[in-house]
């Protein structure tokens, strides 16, 4: 079966909760195609400057996070299970946003920029998969969501801008069209949310934003499965194995990822821990994910080409 979400006053919310009740119930294998909001609630382009104010949809309250669409709850998923989310396609609205400096944080403060604020104005063209700023900077575009994930299950409403090992504000750029992500299930039913895209970004986002865009298609595809548990963000690219690690430093971010992809490649190769550690030490890159967002992330990345197992036609023909 095939669904369609969009921005409205039942699917917009602004916060993760167990509470909150879905707007649309799927079988998995279903498919969901979303239109999404940028992540600033906003109605049409800003381009920033004095006395402009940021144009925001009716929905739109002082205290919501991300503009996320959802929930999606998934027919028949128990917490403990694993949600398959295969990323089917990321299409660009034809404008975005980046702003950088100019509000209270660490990293405003290092780089010296918390009173100064510049904005960049984006105009996307999706065809072409690039993005001009009004300076006339001009980039390649790779379109992926920032935010997909699930709440808590804990009762009450909590914050969209942690990623957590369920997911959420992961702000992965390899996460693009042609990827399947893999999240351990928190809440019964799963009540997955999206929103949050971003047309560009460098690992770590470093300002704190990409270029922020609406979507005008995000295609999903939901499964669930047993017989693979995970205890935080995996991902299987075109190209690569990816595990995400999130917590308070870069050091708790980075060996937890690396925990799981020791753990991936134990179970993928019937690898000995330290067999893994070995091979990982050779073939694994670790790279900052984000580290703007309260809790910071980091991913492990293990390429196809990497090493020659001898074991490459196992579990399906994928490494």
């Amino acid at each position: 079966m095939r669904h369609t979400l969009i921005p409205g006053d039942d699917s917009l919310h602004g916060h993760f909760s167990p509470d909150v009740p879905p707007v649309l119930t799927i079988d998995p294998g279903d498919t969901v195609t979303y239109r999404t909001l940028d992540c600033w609630w906003s109605a049409g382009p800003y381009p920033g400057g004095p006395n402009r104010d940021r144009p925001r949809v009716a929905q739109h309250q002082p205290d919501h996070g991300h503009a996320l669409i959802g929930p999606v709850a998934v027919r028949g998923a128990r917490a403990g299970q694993t949600l398959v989310v295969r990323i089917d396609a990321v299409v660009p609205a034809s404008w975005g946003t980046t702003v950088a400096g100019g509000w209270p944080s660490g990293f405003n403060e290092r780089y010296g920029v918390q009173d100064q604020q510049v904005v960049h104005a984006w105009t996307l063209d999706p065809v072409t998969m690039t993005g001009r700023s009004q300076h006339g900077h001009a980039v390649a575009l790779r379109p992926f969501m920032g935010v997909l994930g699930m709440p808590p299950a804990e009762p009450g409403r909590h914050s969209t801008t942690p990623p957590r090992p369920w997911g959420g504000n992961l702000d992965c750029r390899d996460l693009t069209a042609g990827s399947t992500l893999l999240l351990p299930i928190p809440v019964d039913d799963a009540l997955f949310s999206v929103g949050d895209g971003h047309a560009a970004q460098g690992d770590g986002e470093v300002g704190g934003t990409a270029i922020e865009c609406p979507m005008d298609e995000v295609t999903l595809t939901f499964d669930v499965r047993d017989d693979f548990p995970v205890t935080g963000p995996v991902a299987r690219t075109p190209d690569a194995w990816l595990t995400l690690g999130v917590g308070a430093s870069l050091d708790d971010a980075t060996f937890a990822a690396l925990d799981s992809m020791l753990t991936l490649m134990q179970r993928l190769h019937s690898l000995s821990r330290a067999d893994a550690v070995a091979l990982a030490s050779i073939a694994v890159d670790v790279r900052v994910t984000q580290i703007v967002n309260q809790s910071v992330g980091a991913h492990a990345v293990l390429r196809d080409d990497a090493l020659r197992w001898p074991d490459a036609d196992s579990v399906g023909g994928r490494r």
